[in-house]
């Protein structure tokens, strides 16, 4: 495992260095999009509409942040990411189609992704659960916020981070996914404990030593 300090806009060339179990920790401007605004960017994408912010070699963070108002800025409190598996097919779209370098979130993604990310040259980054203060800490600044009229945690935030991490590698654009080797230990793990039981997992009925 490697350590990379990366800076947005991130290059094609940077990217592909990366491999799974590496830890990066980023620089620059990083836009969170869920569940609605995956929904209004694909919508502007499909009919040819322009979007009030740019994607290309950006980072895109599976995050709802709580924010509060300081004067005529925003300050963030607390930014934790959601659940990524539900974003597989559009966040693929938007690496192909908008330049999307980097998804940030948690959890698996879909061989969408790692199939996008490989052709077109982007990751997808994990990171630790139970750390969004922490995560918040790292973003001195809010430089913009797009529809808000889909809510505080769903609207797009245009965040200025500050080595944002460490976020662990977990596809890369060599066609490698960290999940398909923690699926691998799980499944001999289990086979150990159900064969410890008597259990043959590959024909699923009780075997019996002789």
């Amino acid at each position: 495992m490697s350590e990379y300090e990366l800076k947005v806009p991130l290059p094609e060339g940077e990217i592909r260095r990366l491999k799974v179990k590496d830890a990066v920790y980023l620089t620059g401007e990083v836009l969170t999009v869920r569940d609605t605004a995956y929904e209004r960017i694909l919508k502007a994408l499909d009919s040819g509409k322009t979007l009030p912010f740019s994607l290309k070699d950006k980072a895109i963070w599976h995050a709802g942040p709580i924010t509060r108002p300081e004067g005529t800025e925003w300050k963030a409190v607390s930014v934790g990411s959601t659940t990524s598996s539900r974003f597989s097919g559009p966040a693929s779209r938007l690496i192909e189609a908008l330049g999307v370098r980097m998804v940030i979130g948690k959890g698996f993604m879909g061989p969408q992704v790692l199939e996008a990310s490989a052709k077109f040259g982007a990751v997808y980054a994990h990171t630790a659960g139970g750390t969004a203060a922490y995560y918040a800490s790292q973003i001195p600044e809010v430089r913009e916020v797009h529809w808000l009229d889909l809510g505080m945690p769903a609207a797009v935030w245009v965040l200025r981070v500050e080595r944002l991490g460490p976020l662990i590698v977990a596809m890369d654009s060599h066609g490698k996914n960290l999940f398909d080797d923690l699926q691998a230990r799980a499944d001999a793990t289990l086979r150990k404990i159900l064969q410890g039981h008597g259990i043959d997992p590959q024909h699923n009925y009780l075997w019996w030593p002789r």
